[in-house]
């Protein structure tokens, strides 16, 4: 039912550019995509245009050369940079003979091929049936006939129907199994915020060195590789931070411009990491002529997946492509850490990145001296030892206790909306 992709498939690539679309898609990244894909790409077409037609999405004098190019090279499949109606795949289908794939269905398949774990196999294949479910009738001239014989009169439903109806009902049991693992997650989501530990989320573009920083970081060991969507299924390491203690840190997949809605949708609960993350490590490929666009189009998703004021640290990668750049940390104009140059491959800047780190995390932390009396002491002393925020204590002549805790400021704020009276009425310092 899928269009997947076997080894070697011989492909014909198009790429057009529009005048009036600032957003043009780049033709070394759609090679890179396809290379990441497995698919050998035998000839571009390429091509500029003010903006699409309704009937091939080009021209049809470039659509009869796109036909042209199939029948010389003899390519097994054409493959667009650009997400196309499924009317506009019949026609070209028709037209040239064979199958048409456009960049929504490439970006798919490649996620199917890196899918591993069994959530990740299920985001993936929610997806796919999203997508396919417009497309059924490609291809198939049995799907509107009407069912008959002996055993299928009765219903009336057409084959198309029918294929339609298994669609939504395989929707149905995917959604399920989702949401228990989503349930999951947020039971282990619960538990960290229970034991106060900090969550980082690393987040980029596609290829921009995520995994490789992770590793370097972690020493995990995850699959990287300078391809586009190495990594598909999310990592969680615990780390340390001076001054701050244990953090979690997650692994995720990588963003590419005008990501499919339909993988957005399908990942939510992998993307749930990142919308609840305490801090995200945004990472950039400094030396990608286009990393001003990338980190636009990262900015985009994260506003799609409700994650757009999750506080951000900028990590530059890959310095080590650039001339004399060197690790260093970029500040606002209170100090605090913005930017982190660095190099993951090299360890360059990584002392660099934890001192950040520790600037941006610790600043969630408050510290405060209190002074409790006699009639307070064992409820609060014994909540502050759940928390695990003491710091030190000792008892005065009058039999009140003074008590210094260290914890994060909205557990604080919790504490404070509890407690029946101010906390602010015993603080010292």
């Amino acid at each position: 039912m899928f269009d997947r992709y076997e080894a070697g498939e011989q492909a014909i690539l198009v790429h057009i550019n529009f005048t009036q679309d600032e957003e043009w898609e780049d033709l070394s990244e759609f090679e890179m995509l396809v290379s990441s894909a497995g698919v050998n790409a035998l000839h571009v077409v390429t091509g500029s245009r003010k903006t699409p037609l309704p009937k091939y999405y080009v021209g049809e004098g470039k659509a009869q050369e796109i036909a042209d190019a199939v029948r010389t090279v003899d390519a097994d499949i054409i493959i667009f940079n650009h997400a196309l109606s499924p009317a506009q795949e019949r026609n070209l289908e028709q037209l040239c003979q064979c199958r048409v794939i456009d960049r929504t269905g490439l970006i798919l398949d490649i996620f199917a091929q890196r899918a591993r774990t069994h959530e990740g196999k299920l985001q993936v294949e929610l997806a796919q049936l999203r997508h396919i479910s417009t497309r059924l009738i490609r291809g198939w001239t049995h799907l509107e006939r009407q069912k008959g014989g002996i055993g299928l009169r009765g219903p009336g439903e057409t084959q198309l129907e029918t294929d339609r109806r298994l669609l939504r009902e395989r929707i149905k049991t995917i959604l399920r199994r989702l949401d228990k693992v989503a349930k999951q997650r947020d039971q282990g989501r619960r538990a960290r915020n229970r034991a106060e530990i900090p969550t980082v989320s690393l987040v980029g573009y596609t290829n921009a060195g995520k995994s490789t920083l992770f590793n370097r970081i972690t020493d995990a060991g995850v699959y990287a590789a300078d391809q586009l969507f190495a990594t598909l299924d999310p990592t969680l390491r615990k780390i340390e931070v001076a001054d701050v203690g244990a953090a979690i840190l997650a692994d995720t997949v990588g963003f590419i411009r005008h990501l499919p809605h339909d993988l957005v949708a399908a990942f939510k609960a992998t993307l749930k990491e990142t919308q609840e993350a305490d801090l995200l490590l945004h990472v950039v490929d400094a030396s990608d002529d286009r990393f001003r666009e990338n980190i636009e189009a990262v900015e985009t998703v994260l506003d799609e997946i409700d994650a757009g004021d999750v506080p951000v640290l900028l990590v530059m990668n890959k310095i080590d492509n650039l001339d004399n750049a060197q690790p260093r940390i970029e500040r606002d104009e209170e100090g605090l850490p913005q930017r982190v140059w660095v190099s993951a491959m090299e360890g360059q800047g990584i002392d660099l990145l934890f001192q950040a780190l520790t600037e941006r995390l610790a600043g969630t932390m408050i510290k405060h001296s209190l002074r409790l009396p006699p009639e307070m002491i064992g409820r609060l002393r014994s909540k502050f030892y759940q928390m695990g925020c003491i710091v030190q204590e000792e008892y005065e002549s009058d039999g009140c206790l003074m008590i210094d805790i260290r914890l994060p400021m909205a557990e604080w704020s919790r504490l404070q909306k509890r407690e029946s009276t101010s906390l602010d009425d015993y603080i010292v310092a």
